[in-house]
Formats: structure tokens, C-alpha cells, sequence
């Protein structure tokens, strides 16, 4: 028996991503994306403090320095800290060393200067990325599955399956955008990796599903509607894509609870993208498909009267 409560309720759940993708881009709009150095340019100083040192005492001592950007401090080990910072000029890097070494001795482990012409070709390499990787993506499952029995063609399957994946990029990078705003999370080159990584994640997902649907087309498609058999599929695949994803949700929850602060933003962009690309395999891209489906037959009656 199938259950049709999923299939039934593809109207709230399409109302539920759009109202998630609506207050994604207002998030963007509103407060953008608190972008890194690895984008706008800066230095990045990791120092290790020989006493115990409150980060507070950290922040409070670089508020003082005089004509020296903002900078955000993150704890990264036992008494070191992470400092990123926009300084423009060699005289805001001395103050900004200054105010450091006012708050005790230290032991600088590294330092990185990014220039702004290297944050914005990362930009537009990210942005290409992303665009290229869903095109391949399309043009991958066109092709896998180009002997889908007719009235269906796998046209529908590749661009149903780029559409939620764009779906699970924009949902993370608003989420992100409210992090960012709330708890100061930045947009560096870990987080593209994360996105790239969600892509492949949430694709292989959708896959797995769109593989048993055309099995179940080549078998049962004179015996059954398309819609029964994308429901059937469903539920053959719902607990393996669900236990697949819960693994790597609660591997990923752990590591937000007990990793470093450095690696938190990587972590909590591969956390949101993972949890909203199990639920779009499921819930949107096939959904998707039943409704293309479902537009195109109709459209051929109405041709055909």
C-alpha cells in the first residue's frame, strides 16, 4: 500500500519551501552575507597566548586599537585565537599586533594577507562553480536516464532534480545569512566547499529515488498511473535515504557540539544543507516531477480535443 498522505500533501509542502526560499532571500536582502577575508581581502593572525586569556579580553583590547577595523576573534585551541581582520595599511597591522600584545605575552603560529584582487576572482569562481555543477548535473541525468518510457522523458528528471538543488543552495545560504547576522558566522572559501559538497550530497539523494522511479516506469507503467508509481518509489526508498541522511546529521550535530570554533561555520553549512536536501529529495523533486507530469498530460489532451 502506498501513502498517500506524502503525495496528497504536495501542495503544503511546495507552500512550505517557497515560504522557506521567500525568508531566505529576505535574509539576504536584509543583512547580505558577513563576507571573509578570502573574499574582500585582509589578514588573518593566529596567536597563542602563554597565560589563560578570556576572549572578551581579546575583543576589548582590539575595540581600543585606533583606526583599525573591526575584527572577529574565534578561539581555535587551549589559549589560541583565530583574528581576522580588514586592515588596510602596514601602520593598522602594527596597532592591531600593539593592542595584542597588550593583553600578555604570545607566540604568533600564523599569519595570511589576502588581497582583495584574490577574494574577488575566489567570487566569481564560486558563482561559476555552482553554475556549472548544476548544468552538469542536468546534462547527467538527461542522459542516465534517456530510456524513460514515453510519456515521460529525462529532461523532466534532470531539470526537476537542478531546481531542488538550487532549492537546498539558496535555503542554506539564507540560513547562513541569519547566522551570520545573529552569531557573526563569515562567508570564506569553506563554506563554497560546503555548498559544492550539499550539491553532491543532496543530487545523490535525489538519485537514488529517480533511479527506483524509472525502474518502477519500465515495469508497471501500463498497470499503473505515474503518479502511483512515483509513490510507490517513494516509499521503497524513504528509509534508506532517511537513515542514510539522520547518519550524517547526528555525525555533523556532534561536531557543532564539540569541534573547534574554527570549523563551526564549515560544519553548520554542510548541518543546514544536508537536513534541507533530505527533505527535498523526497518531498519537492519528486513532487516536482508528478506535477511536470501532470501539466504535460493535460497539455496533450487539450492539444489532441
Amino acid at each position: 500500500m502506498s501513502r498517500p498522505s506524502i503525495i496528497h500533501s504536495s501542495r503544503v509542502w511546495f507552500i512550505f519551501s517557497g515560504v522557506l526560499s521567500i525568508a531566505s532571500i529576505i535574509a539576504i536582502a536584509t543583512w547580505g552575507l558577513r563576507v571573509g577575508i578570502d573574499f574582500k581581502g585582509g589578514q588573518l593572525i593566529e596567536t597563542r597566548f602563554t597565560e589563560p586569556v578570556p576572549i572578551e579580553t581579546i575583543r576589548d583590547h582590539l575595540k581600543d586599537a585606533n583606526g583599525v577595523p573591526s575584527s572577529t576573534v574565534v578561539e581555535s585551541g587551549p589559549n589560541t585565537f583565530l583574528i581576522r581582520t580588514t586592515t588596510d595599511t602596514p601602520e593598522q597591522l602594527t596597532a592591531l599586533k600593539t593592542q595584542l600584545d597588550g593583553v600578555g605575552e604570545r607566540e604568533q603560529i600564523r599569519f595570511e594577507s589576502v588581497g582583495p584582487t584574490v577574494g574577488k576572482d575566489l567570487t566569481q569562481k564560486a558563482i561559476l562553480a555552482v553554475v556549472l555543477a548544476s548544468i552538469a548535473i542536468i546534462l547527467y541525468i538527461a542522459w542516465a536516464f534517456r530510456h524513460v518510457p514515453k510519456p515521460t522523458n529525462s529532461w523532466q528528471f534532470g531539470i526537476t532534480a537542478a531546481i531542488a538543488l538550487l532549492h537546498d543552495l539558496l535555503i542554506t545560504i539564507g540560513a547562513f545569512s541569519l547566522l551570520g547576522h545573529l552569531y557573526g558566522f563569515e562567508v570564506d572559501s569553506l563554506f563554497i566547499t560546503a555548498l559544492l559538497t550539499v550539491m553532491g550530497f543532496s543530487v545523490h539523494d535525489t538519485i537514488v529515488t529517480y533511479d527506483r522511479i524509472r525502474e518502477n516506469l519500465l515495469e508497471h507503467m501500463k498497470d499503473m498511473s505515474f503518479k502511483n508509481i512515483v509513490v510507490s518509489s517513494i516509499n521503497q526508498t524513504l528509509v534508506r535515504s532517511m537513515n542514510t541522511s539522520l547518519t550524517l546529521i547526528l555525525i555533523l550535530s556532534s561536531l557543532i557540539l564539540l569541534g573547534g570554533e574554527s570549523i563551526k561555520p564549515f560544519i553548520a553549512a554542510l548541518l543546514i544543507g544536508v537536513s534541507v536536501g533530505a527533505y527535498s529529495s523526497v518531498f519537492l523533486a519528486s513532487q516536482l516531477l508528478i506535477t511536470w507530469q501532470q501539466w504535460a498530460e493535460k497539455r496533450t489532451v487539450r492539444h489532441t480535443a
